[in-house]
């Protein structure tokens, strides 16, 4: 794969590339490395892989071949080898460093990111966003559409897969440099298969095969999550990389939670963890669109206020009528989104005490009015929950805003397209 190197494999860092465009046609840039996918450094297994090679790299724990020798054990003809192998297809180049003082300058391995792109898709109740990202977590383009789910699975694919190819043209890319695709939707997921399982606000999409319509469409693997699975992946990657155990509260029309453990994300068995927007709260019979009563959602959500201010005359149809009425002052709206941060809050007790999380990380539409909603949130959980649960939790408002779910569904592409198991298989003549 031709190109010219853009960052040091020991910051993960690095852009998409074209084939088809000279390296000089092409910018070079860098984010922060807190605003990067962190890479944790994995434990040095007894014989490394180009895999585990190159997750060593990622993770900064080596920039030379010496380096990597002296960290794995490895005799050097074996990791030159193995490095030589990771340069053939692509994955890092080698260059002086340009720091030696005096003798030959050692050379760094660094990340090759310019032939490597990822997308990211979020699609939403009501829109839909698609972010092409290398793999090194630079976002290269992004675009929003207003777009309804309930349109379907193969109205919303086909659009996504428009929106990816104009991307791929604005930003002199070729289909050939997507590596992997990541995908959010707002329905319970099967991950092992990406199939929605009886999604109650996409209808048409039960058992949908979605990884299957990229991969006869661009030749790659799409991974397909919940959204809010996503969105907790972009918040604790992204803005809260220290955190290891994190709760992320999306509270919108319905509401959900993401869960990270041990800096994974956690998904159950079959991939419905954190659906606690039908658990019941006190004894409140509101009925519920799953069919129960009582439900958070039914209480909290951004449609069940919506429906209360409706009925005291306001107008009022989404959670963001709700937000408009809260930063106009409305005392009603400030209210009552006040009082469904206290029944969040109730519910989130019980999973502070539960998961001793570090971080809570509150988002969604009505988590732009997070004075309000955090004050009931904060107010239950500190009451509620264990002091030594809260010894060290903070409750914060999300950092990563709308575009959470697409950068989270990215991020989870290139985690997979840079994995020790994938690089692996592609060494080994698997190909993308």
């Amino acid at each position: 794969m031709p190109g010219a190197p853009d960052h040091p494999a020991s910051v993960p860092s690095a852009p998409v590339p074209s084939a088809a465009l000279p390296p000089a046609a092409l910018p070079s840039a860098s984010l922060p490395p807190a605003a990067l996918p962190p890479v944790d450094a994995p434990p040095v297994p007894a014989a490394s892989s180009p895999g585990d090679i190159l997750a060593l790299l990622r993770a900064g724990s080596a920039a030379t071949r010496a380096d990597l020798a002296r960290l794995t054990g490895l005799a050097r003809s074996t990791v030159s080898q193995r490095v030589d192998a990771l340069i053939a297809h692509g994955f890092v180049t080698e260059e002086a460093d340009g720091s030696s003082t005096g003798g030959r300058p050692p050379r760094k391995l660094r990340l090759r990111t310019r032939e490597h792109a990822v997308a990211g898709v979020d699609l939403g109740a009501s829109h839909c966003r698609v972010v092409l990202m290398d793999i090194g977590g630079e976002t290269l383009a992004l675009r929003e559409d207003p777009l309804s789910i309930a349109d379907g699975p193969q109205s919303v694919l086909r659009h996504v897969e428009r929106t990816l190819h104009a991307l791929l043209d604005e930003t002199g890319r070729t289909p050939a440099t997507l590596q992997s695709i990541g995908v959010g939707v707002p329905g319970p997921v099967e991950f092992s298969t990406g199939r929605p399982v009886d999604p109650p606000i996409m209808p048409g999409w039960h058992q949908y095969p979605i990884p299957e319509f990229f991969a006869d469409r661009f030749g790659v693997r799409a991974l397909v999550d919940n959204d809010v699975n996503v969105m907790a992946l972009a918040e604790q990657r992204r803005a809260f990389p220290d955190t290891r155990y994190l709760l992320y509260i999306k509270v919108g029309t319905g509401i959900g939670c993401g869960i990270v453990a041990d800096g994974r994300l956690h998904r159950g068995a079959q991939g419905s963890a954190g659906d606690i927007g039908h658990i019941r709260v006190g004894d409140l019979e509101e009925p519920c669109r799953c069919g129960n009563s009582g439900c958070l959602e039914a209480i909290a959500g951004g449609a069940a206020l919506a429906r209360r201010l409706s009925a005291l005359g306001l107008e009022a149809t989404s959670g963001s009528d709700v937000v408009r009425l809260v930063k106009s002052g409305h005392r009603d709206a400030v209210r009552m989104v006040r009082e469904a941060g206290r029944a969040v809050g109730e519910v989130l007790a019980g999973l502070v005490n539960f998961f001793n999380p570090d971080t809570v990380v509150v988002g969604g539409a009505l988590a732009a009015v997070h004075d309000q909603l955090l004050a009931g949130v904060r107010e239950a959980v500190y009451r509620r929950s264990h002091p030594l649960a809260t010894h060290v939790l903070r409750i914060e408002p999300s950092r990563t805003g709308e575009n959470a779910a697409a950068i989270g569904a990215a991020i989870l592409a290139v985690e997979h397209a840079l994995s020790p198991r994938e690089v692996d298989r592609v060494v080994a003549g698997g190909g993308y």
